[in-house]
């Protein structure tokens, strides 16, 4: 959209100053002020939509060329830039009425192309590509233009050469990387999108300093960029969003967040819809109110991302918020033939009845998993046909893969409704069906290990599950969870294998220790738990001596691991033994209720700004922020303690 030379009005030489200088809102500012004073103003009103435009505010935008339109029908251009900025405001209707009002024989060729954007924005592909084929084959956007339309029929490889070939002839253009970057990441082949990722972002550090790339993540603190036409032209918002988005699904989650506080900043207010999207889903874990809320704010916005719909009914169901899921399924309808999958509407159609029925969800459950293992044995099949073909081997492969990841989530809510039952033997038998599709599957042998541990007979058994698991990133040991470890030492423990149990701790502490050394700050949880759970083990079997004294060390120093987390694994322990000498089962030496009131003050001490609970990020019922910390906690027990002894405080 060129900007056409105005020379009347005492404001023009400094709005174009501030135009040329890409301040745009600074020249909205004068415009307005001008634009009502002379509400007729051809000058103010032309730069008005102009500085719109590039601001991305495209209603705006098109209202000041409405009136330009209006006021002046003669000129073509004006009708042109009323149409593209109601395209840009997703207007899709009223942009393709205003495209039959240009004149064909001198705008033919930029009318066929918005109508064609036009059409691909409403989802008519058809109609698009009937459009993109009257265009002259040698215009540098055909090829673009039939690379979107192959890329939305899912010829991800050959909307890439499209692109690629478009690269060649006109050079180097960020929003044609970005295009090649997103076919490879739909055929996963992350390597290959992060490559051209990587070339968008150097370029955009390189040539826009101004866009304060990756500052925010250096916690330096910058003004909001804006949603400027440079910007848009960079790809960069579009590329750092697709670099989240590799990150999250290779489960490197905190380079996911970091690709998104890299990107320019901005205000909330001034977020794109796919951004917003990220931060929900990728903070869910740390800020998942804030999550809940944008996810469901998104969902009111017309256009919204397509997996905004499943991802909010996803989440309410992983928080067990069942109700909430029911209601905006109830109530977006409409919605969910469009943007659910009928695997993904049963998976949750079954999840919603968990609540209210678990046998019948659990027959819904097996439905699914029963059309999922057929699959799985076709995919079987066809691969065993073609194990000397490399491509329809990989592509085999590669289906497999896709239909397993669908059935294991199947599998793992059957699972739950019998673990929440604490029926175990029954977990068992569930993932013993399921051996010859999911063996190799890491979630699988997780479970597996978990439910082998849960019956007490059978540690062996899950020790057999957890020592792979830990072998696999034994030099980085702090990247298995802390519950896994734990588990793998009690298992070594009542399998009378202590060396083993001691060689893996002095493990844990020796990495503890250098991070300790790197980060004197940073709290890092994973010896303390594998002591507590340990504790926890004595004082489940009688041995509270034992037990609590364990407990008491692994808390030490308290500053660095007190944490929520820690802290339910204590107080479990106290108030079994607390519960167990109120009913006189057993009796502690006065020392070592000394030592039980010494480390509850110390909990007291360190835990006032430690929550004692995570509470549900929806809950409506609040706890008073006073009582939801370890010191309030810490001091009630102790109180109990007093009470339950006879000691005077």
């Amino acid at each position: 959209m060129p900007l056409t030379t105005i020379k009347d009005g005492e404001y023009t030489a400094t709005v174009y100053k501030m135009i040329k200088e890409g301040r745009y809102g600074d020249a909205i500012h004068i415009l307005s002020k001008e634009h009502q004073k002379h509400s007729k103003s051809r000058a103010a009103l032309s730069l008005l939509g102009y500085c719109y435009y590039h601001m991305q505010d495209f209603t705006n935008a098109a209202e000041c060329y409405e009136q330009l339109t209006q006021l002046h029908p003669e000129v073509e251009d004006y009708k042109l830039y009323y149409a593209q900025s109601l395209y840009g405001a997703c207007a899709f209707p009223e942009a393709m009425k205003t495209t039959f009002l240009l004149d064909s024989t001198t705008s033919h060729t930029k009318m066929i192309k918005l109508q064609a954007a036009i059409k691909y924005g409403e989802e008519d592909f058809s109609g698009a590509k009937s459009l993109v084929e009257q265009l002259p084959q040698e215009d540098p956007d055909y090829d673009v233009d039939l690379g979107c339309l192959l890329y939305k029929e899912g010829e991800y490889e050959e909307a890439c050469k499209k692109f690629m070939s478009s690269m060649n002839v006109l050079g180097y253009q960020p929003d044609l990387a970005y295009n090649i970057a997103l076919c490879y990441y739909s055929l996963k082949q992350y390597a290959s999108a992060l490559k051209y990722i990587a070339e968008i972002i150097e370029r955009g550090i390189r040539e826009h300093p101004e866009l304060s790339i990756g500052m925010t993540t250096e916690g330096i603190d910058v003004r909001s960029v804006g949603n400027t036409l440079v910007l848009h032209e960079t790809a960069l918002i579009e590329a750092f969003n697709l670099k989240a988005a590799i990150e999250y699904q290779l489960k490197n989650y905190a380079a996911a967040q970091e690709a998104l506080t890299d990107m320019p900043p901005r205000s909330e207010e001034e977020l794109d819809p796919v951004t917003l999207h990220n931060q929900a889903l990728m903070n869910m874990d740390i800020k998942p109110t804030e999550g809940f809320e944008k996810l469901a704010f998104l969902l009111q916005q017309n256009p919204f991302p397509p997996v905004t719909f499943g991802n909010l009914l996803l989440l309410y169901c992983k928080f067990e918020y069942f109700d909430l899921a029911a209601d905006v399924l109830a109530e977006n309808a409409h919605l969910t033939y469009k943007f659910l999958t009928p695997y993904l509407y049963e998976f949750l159609d079954a999840m919603i009845t968990c609540q209210t029925a678990p046998e019948e969800a659990f027959r819904k459950f097996d439905e699914i998993a029963g059309k999922l293992t057929e699959q799985l044995r076709k995919v079987t099949k066809q691969e065993a046909r073609h194990n000397r073909d490399d491509e329809s081997l990989k592509k085999y492969v590669q289906d497999y893969d896709e239909v397993l990841e669908r059935y294991i989530p199947v599998l793992m809510a059957q699972a739950k409704i019998y673990w929440n039952r604490e029926n175990y033997s029954m977990v068992e038998k569930i993932f013993h069906k399921s051996l010859e599709f999911c063996n190799e599957h890491d979630t699988w042998k997780l479970n597996v290990a978990h439910v082998l541990f849960m019956q007490d007979n059978k540690y062996k058994e899950a020790i057999g599950f957890y020592e792979p698991i830990v072998k696999k990133h034994y030099e980085n040991i702090l990247n298995v969870s802390a519950i896994v470890l734990a588990n793998l030492c009690v298992s070594y423990i009542m399998t009378s294998q202590n060396e083993e149990a001691e060689e893996l701790m002095r493990k844990i502490e020796k990495e503890e220790e250098q991070i300790s050394y790197e980060e004197p700050d940073k709290k890092v949880f994973h010896l303390c738990i594998v002591n507590l759970v340990i504790g926890t083990l004595y004082c489940a079997k009688g041995n509270y001596d034992f037990g609590i004294s364990r407990v008491i060390k692994s808390l030490e120093p308290y500053n660095k691991k007190l944490g929520t987390d820690t802290w339910f694994y204590a107080k479990r322990c106290f108030l079994s033994l607390l519960e167990n000498m109120a009913k006189h089962m057993i009796m502690l030496r006065d020392s070592v209720v000394q030592e039980c009131i010494q480390f509850l003050e110390h909990c007291e001490m360190y835990g006032k700004d430690v929550p004692a609970i995570i509470e549900q990020p929806l809950e409506e019922d609040r706890i008073h922020i006073g009582k939801n910390t370890v010191t309030y906690e810490s001091r009630l027990i102790k109180a109990l303690f007093y009470e339950v002894t006879g000691w005077n405080e």
